[in-house]
């Protein structure tokens, strides 16, 4: 693993983003003050309470407030435990003046539990570096400057850790400065030459050693933070209806039919709603309705028949075994299958019979449904964890076991923050410790405090607010926050719709509004989802709510999506190239190195993300810049602002860019026009190219690679003029 060397300085950090290194509300977890304080480590949650998070290959900012009492210089660096036990030492660097705030980046490469802490000290090399600066060339003190040095230096040649190279170069050093028959001038020459800068730098002259507390980390595996997920409902895939009316359901088989489509749009994880057998009692017909007529197949959530529960597949379906052959056609087509996991049962189902505990009697002897209003859910019984909380939770952990068996190991779990947080705490810890591998995404629509505790004790990923986050300002706050304020520990899937969930913007902003939305989540976040029929636009809303008319969780919905896009009117082209710049670019790998930038139009984002090649497979750096128009319904022009040190490049520096929608190119600075056009192509997504001369028309040949967070990238066509012809 690289040792982290001074580019990793974060450079012109405002406060508040200094403040946002850190996760909101940590304060000095360390037992006492100690010789040199450190408090505000991080990455650490609730001060070590629970593990942070972080993925195989993240790369992830570690860092503490360092300061001491005086004028004397302190240093800091990271000490990170791998799973074997080997630590490696990186050396932290100051972000922004004044602030006291040190950090480093540092890649985790490998799935388990890492750990961490700071170690602070007095840097005593760097006080008389700064002070001899100062003074020597005034005359001042200048002997007792060098009596200092030799003093530092032959401790440091004393210091059998150390190369024996330095520790001879420390000890010539000792008798040299001295020698005041040398000039002073060339003595300090000596003292501070570059050999002996990157000496200092690798192993300081230090004491007062201080140390935080070790601090937990879990490092999960890739998919945990990098993916793209699709969803659909096998049984709407090759469902057909006859001339009387009546619905024959597709199956796993028929579903099968749809995986390479799948796949070749770039998705790599196949959620599926529940499969197991729906009940009849208060079966929801079309648009949730009371009223069903025969063959109404009814809400999947709706769990539990006359075939079984939890642990059954619906017969319609073809039977456990239709779902093995699933599975395994899924894995070659090279794709996950996450399973819906509701903790919830119908009236029909097995457990209100066997476990009527289970349940919540009303004083009139009936058992409580399940509701969100105004929304009903006449068909759903909630489970009550108070009444047996043994038998629920083993319950509970039975049917994980069971499907985890038949090969699943994502599961998309229903409204968990209905749920108590303890009963996650055990489950997921429980299930981890058997099976590392698995991963839990939380479809938890609630309070902040409630979802980012869900994420605290356990939960892999979640669901956000985005949907609802439509405006420049709005989305730049979101974005911002997931990608620093809660990184530590709460990890987005950036849904772009759900069968639940139509917003508005999508209702009313038509093909720009979705390509927008898709553009947006596919970069903005390492996680993305797509809902079935987004690529066709679907949206048109069941009047007075905000979800789609002739709802999929309530009837069957068979789509023609080669007839769509044989018409020209499917996004499947769009997001496959969305799908296709994830993997080819390491930046959108990431999740905590995103950065906002300033543009004159308030309905034009700007942001970048930004990877070192030092922590590319291709040794190359990787920038992207994206530019979105959020008015679906306009043409905007804007000068868009860019601070260029985000993305690795120097102030004032000249850049080729390369739209990777597009493939247009141009030579861009700082400020730069911008025309996008919302009936055209709303959004630029950027990539920046580095070398010694961005006017040139001569690129060498990318390497590739296979995934993402090795680094490949992609050869785009540049324009012959250099500017943009918006």
């Amino acid at each position: 693993m690289a040792k982290t060397v001074a580019k990793t300085t974060v450079k012109g950090t405002t406060i508040k983003q200094a403040k946002a290194a850190a996760p909101a509300g940590v304060t000095a977890f360390t037992p006492a003050i100690g010789r040199i304080p450190i408090v505000d480590v991080f990455p650490s949650v609730s001060g070590g309470r629970w593990p942070a998070k972080a993925f195989a290959g993240e790369v992830v900012p570690f860092g503490a407030t360092v300061f001491r009492e005086g004028h004397d210089a302190v240093g800091a660096r990271l000490e990170l435990e791998d799973p074997s036990g080997a630590v490696s030492s990186y050396g932290l660097r100051m972000i922004g003046v004044g602030l006291d705030r040190y950090q480093t980046l540092a890649q985790l490469p490998t799935q388990g539990a890492w750990r961490f802490r700071i170690r602070a000290f007095s840097d005593d090399y760097e006080t008389w570096h700064h002070n001899a600066s100062i003074k020597v060339p005034a005359g001042i003190d200048v002997e007792l400057m060098f009596a200092i040095a030799g003093e530092l230096f032959t401790r440091a040649g004393a210091d059998t850790t150390r190369p024996a190279a330095d520790r001879t170069v420390f000890l010539d050093l000792a008798a040299s400065v001295l020698d005041s028959a040398v000039p002073a001038t060339d003595r300090l020459a000596a003292a501070t030459a570059p050999a002996v800068l990157t000496a200092v730098e690798s192993a300081p002259i230090a004491s007062l050693d201080t140390f935080s507390a070790w601090q937990p980390l879990n490092v999960e595996r890739q998919r945990a933070g990098f993916g793209s997920w699709y969803e659909f409902f096998p049984r709407s895939i090759g469902a057909s209806q006859d001339a009387d009316g009546t619905w024959t359901s597709g199956t796993f088989r028929t579903a099968a039919a749809r995986l390479p489509e799948v796949a070749a749009m770039g998705f790599d994880v196949l959620y599926l709603p529940p499969i197991h057998p729906i009940g009849e009692a208060f079966r929801k017909g079309p648009n949730n309705s009371l009223t069903t007529a025969p063959g109404d197949p009814g809400s999947p959530w709706a769990i539990g028949g006359a075939a079984g529960g939890h642990d059954t597949v619906h017969p319609d379906l073809g039977g456990m075994a239709a779902f093995t052959e699933f599975v395994q056609a899924a894995k070659t087509a090279g794709l996950e299958v996450a399973l819906d996991f509701a903790l919830q049962a119908s009236p029909d189902h097995p457990w209100v019979k066997e476990h009527p505990e289970w349940f919540t009697t009303l004083p009139d002897g009936s058992i409580a449904y399940a509701e969100n209003p105004p929304k009903k859910y006449q068909d759903i019984y909630p489970i009550n964890f108070d009444n047996d909380p043994a038998g629920i939770r083993a319950e509970a952990l039975r049917i994980i076991r069971f499907w985890i068996a038949a090969g699943v190991t994502i599961f998309r779990v229903d409204n968990p923050h209905t749920k108590p947080l303890d009963f996650w705490k055990w489950l997921i810890a429980t299930v981890m410790a058997e099976n590392p591998d698995v991963i839990w995404l939380a479809e938890a629509f609630t309070r902040p405090a409630l979802m980012q505790s869900l994420a605290k004790v356990g939960f892999t990923q979640s669901y956000t607010y985005f949907t609802w986050r439509n405006t420049r300002e709005e989305l730049e706050e979101f974005l911002d926050g997931l990608s620093h304020e809660t990184a530590a520990f709460f990890r987005p899937n950036l849904f772009v719709n759900t069968p639940d969930i139509l917003h508005a913007y999508l209702q009313f902003g038509g093909r720009p509004a979705y390509k927008v939305r898709a553009a947006i989540a596919a970069t903005g976040a390492p996680t993305w989802g797509v809902y079935s029929g987004y690529e066709l636009v679907e949206n048109v809303a069941r009047p007075g709510s905000e979800e789609n008319i002739d709802n999929e969780k309530y009837e069957y919905r068979p789509r023609d999506f080669e007839a769509a896009e044989a018409q020209g009117l499917s996004l499947a082209p769009y997001i496959t190239r969305l799908n296709q710049i994830r993997n080819e670019h390491p930046a959108l790998a990431q999740l905590r190195n995103l950065d906002i930038h300033a543009s004159d139009d308030d309905s034009i984002i700007v942001y970048s993300k930004y990877v070192a090649g030092e922590y590319t497979a291709s040794g190359r750096p990787d920038g992207l810049i994206v530019i979105a128009n959020v008015d679906p319904y306009a043409v905007r022009e804007t000068t868009v602002r860019l601070d260029v040190t985000k993305f690795g490049l120097e102030p004032g520096a000249s850049f080729r860019v390369t739209d990777q929608l597009t493939g247009d190119s141009w030579i861009w600075g700082a400020d730069n026009y911008v025309r996008l056009n919302a009936f055209a192509e709303p959004v630029h997504i950027l990539s920046v190219q580095y070398g010694p001369d961005p006017s040139s028309e001569t690129e060498t040949e990318p390497p590739t690679a296979p995934d993402a967070l090795s680094g490949a990238s992609t050869e785009s066509p540049t324009s012959s003029d250099g500017t943009d012809p918006h």
